[in-house]
């Protein structure tokens, strides 16, 4: 392996926190989105969403992770129908009293028209290990990686201007099998994309107090 000198461009204080408080202001206008419009958004700039979340840390560089972009609307019917027979099956047979007393102020049910609706899905898989010259080599830290890489997408969608929703129908076994994944792979997490209906609502939320979030030591 080879090293390069890294490009690295150092910022003024002021600069520094100006910077990072429009960042906190731009973060702070990101939400969960049910509701979606069905007009189509342009796939190129999903594609460098897509371009900037591969180039998150990962490792020993391994990279463990398969994005597959869904548009067809067929095969989105067909994830919509085996997700929400898995959520059925949550929400009368596995979820706990509790879990479902934690979901109920938001209204969610097993039905997700959004997965027909929203015009791209994007199915995130991890690689839980490495085929290389039909043997297997190990991964690192895939679910870290994977997660880094999915915060990455997650911003960079809504950097440029799109709504997401974070979906984990579980289980998602049947993602791999629609997408025709090989079997080294498992999916991770379901991210429907596209502009928010113009009726869509968002619950008000209430966050800790940051002095519970973080410690300064």
């Amino acid at each position: 392996m080879s090293f390069q000198k890294l490009h690295f461009t150092k910022k003024e204080k002021t600069e520094l926190i100006n910077k990072s408080k429009t960042l906190v202001d731009n973060i702070k206008m990101r939400r969960t989105v049910r509701d979606f419009s069905d007009e189509l958004i342009p796939l190129e700039a999903v594609e460098n969403a897509v371009r900037a979340a591969v180039l998150a840390p990962s490792g020993a560089n391994k990279e463990p992770w398969t994005f597959a972009v869904v548009t067809d609307k067929n095969i989105k019917k067909e994830i919509r129908k085996a997700a929400e027979k898995e959520e059925k099956e949550f929400y009368t047979h596995r979820a706990t009293r509790e879990w479902l007393e934690d979901l109920n102020p938001f209204k969610t049910d097993w039905h997700k028209p959004f997965l027909e609706t929203a015009p791209c899905l994007i199915v995130i898989f991890k690689q839980i290990y490495e085929i290389e010259e039909a043997s297997k080599r190990k991964n690192y830290y895939v679910n870290e990686s994977v997660g880094i890489a999915s915060g990455f997408l997650l911003m960079a969608l809504h950097q440029i201007g799109l709504a997401t929703l974070t979906h984990t129908p579980s289980p998602m076994g049947f993602l791999e099998k629609i997408l025709k994944r090989p079997k080294n792979e498992r999916a991770f997490l379901l991210i429907p994309v596209g502009y928010p209906h113009k009726e869509a609502e968002v619950p008000v939320l209430k966050k800790k107090p940051f002095s519970e979030a973080c410690v300064f030591v």
